[in-house]
């Protein structure tokens, strides 16, 4: 990873003449009083290495008479200088050929000069960056998608099944009503069939009485006409067995009631509205039921969407354990950016500038005087450990800073100049104090 092994600054915003040396792994913090010239510092390095579009609108120093002068050591060799009346800038390569920005943004990243990009991100457009840097954003947005889709799905047809939940319970149910409705004139056709029945029963009794009657005649004709005896007794004998038969007939009808049938044709309508009724409550529980079934599909279908898109960010090669994506957030060690501590944030946030361009080994951070010493003390072991260079600024003179800046130089070390007038000897030349600066580090204080 390249990083920053020294910078030289001069007459850049507020700053006179500063040389840094900061620490290769860990955190820089760059202290002083507001108005010194601290985040002039972090505004010549973006300059330096992000080209004119992080020029300051007042890049010289105000009732300076020299022109701005930067010249930042990377760890790969690279000088990197900006100087003369239009700044213009010099890259020059450890090999001796001359380069420009074109090399510098082949390795700078863009959020490690300018990490407030990133931080004041929204939630969405972090994770994207996040997720097109792993490669899984497009597979995973499809996988939002379809969940969105089927959970849209299930929603309805939850609705649909607690209405007919609730239709069914508001449903009055009868169960002494038959489970069809009633014809009219399948009743009207019973009752016929039961009158016609009834009327041959009719006929039959009244064979019965001609018969009886006709019997009754013959016998006094017997007694009347003893000259037709013979013949009245042949006629009486049949007469007899036809009574016989007759009468064994009779014993055996038996009338059939029409009263319910006409009482179900008087109520039939009564009727018929009970069996609707219960039809109509049997219908909404089954849907009901089915719905409830479909609803628990696709339930299921959700859960397994979810688990691809677990699946998909589990074998992702993320730049930082802990760090996930949940519908469309950030999420570190199961916090959303905003339930983020500081420290957690500028981690994530460095992780992914890293892994955007591997190569950058370096970010500058301006305004650490939000963190307390805590997360400070966290943040830098952290960096130490990832092998990671943060150069940062603070409003403080206290003991976690690595330098003070006042007044435009660093505190006890006034007497610097960095660049000489045409004739003289060459920028970068008359530096008669220490170059190095102690870096702040996890511990120290």
């Amino acid at each position: 990873m390249i990083k920053i092994n020294k910078l030289e600054i001069e007459n850049v915003k507020r700053v006179k003449a500063v040389k840094i040396e900061p620490t290769a792994s860990g955190l820089t913090i760059v202290g002083g009083n507001n108005r010194q010239g601290k985040t002039s510092v972090l505004d010549a390095i973006a300059w330096a290495l992000g080209g004119n579009k992080y020029r300051p609108s007042q890049a010289e120093r105000e009732g300076s008479a020299v022109t701005p002068f930067l010249r930042l050591t990377l760890s790969n060799g690279l000088v990197v200088e900006r100087k003369g009346k239009n700044s213009d800038l010099k890259v020059i390569d450890p090999s001796g050929q001359k380069a420009g920005q074109q090399l510098l943004d082949s390795f700078v990243e863009e959020l490690a000069i300018n990490l407030p990009k990133f931080m004041n991100a929204s939630s969405k457009e972090k994770a994207n960056i996040l997720l097109q840097i792993v490669g899984v954003g497009q597979q995973l947005h499809e996988l939002e998608v379809k969940e969105q889709e089927v959970y849209n799905r299930r929603h309805a047809i939850g609705q649909i099944a607690d209405q007919k939940d609730k239709f069914a319970k508001e449903q009055p149910y009868y169960p002494d009503a038959p489970k069809e409705p009633i014809s009219a004139s399948e009743l009207i056709r019973q009752q016929q069939e039961i009158l016609a029945r009834n009327g041959e029963n009719a006929r039959k009794r009244q064979q019965l009485l001609q018969i009886q009657t006709a019997y009754a005649n013959q016998g006094q004709e017997v007694e009347r006409l003893t000259a037709m005896l013979n013949e009245a007794q042949a006629k009486y004998a049949q007469l007899a067995a036809d009574l016989e038969i007759a009468q064994k007939d009779a014993i055996d009808l038996h009338d059939e009631s029409t009263a319910e049938l006409e009482a179900n044709i008087r109520q039939i309508e009564e009727i018929n509205r009970k069996v609707r009724a219960n039809l109509d409550k049997d219908k909404a529980e089954t849907d009901a039921s089915d719905h409830r079934v479909q609803y628990d599909q696709l339930t299921a279908e959700i859960n397994g969407i979810r688990q691809q898109k677990t699946d998909l960010l589990t074998n992702a090669n993320l730049p930082l354990p802990g760090l996930s994506v949940d519908d469309g957030e950030l999420i570190y060690n199961g916090q959303k950016w905003d339930n983020m501590s500081g420290a957690d944030q500028l981690k994530v946030s460095t992780a992914i500038v890293r892994k955007l361009k591997p190569d950058c080994g370096f970010i500058l951070l301006d305004k650490l005087e939000q963190m307390d010493i805590d997360s400070l003390r966290e943040f830098g072991t952290w960096l130490e450990q990832e092998g990671l260079q943060a150069i940062a600024t603070r409003v403080s003179t206290g003991e976690e800073c690595s330098i003070i800046i006042e007044d435009g130089y660093v505190a006890g070390q006034e007497d610097i100049q960095l660049q000489q007038p045409p004739g003289e000897i060459n920028p970068g030349e008359g530096w008669n104090a220490p170059s190095s600066v102690p870096s702040w580090k996890a511990g120290e204080f």
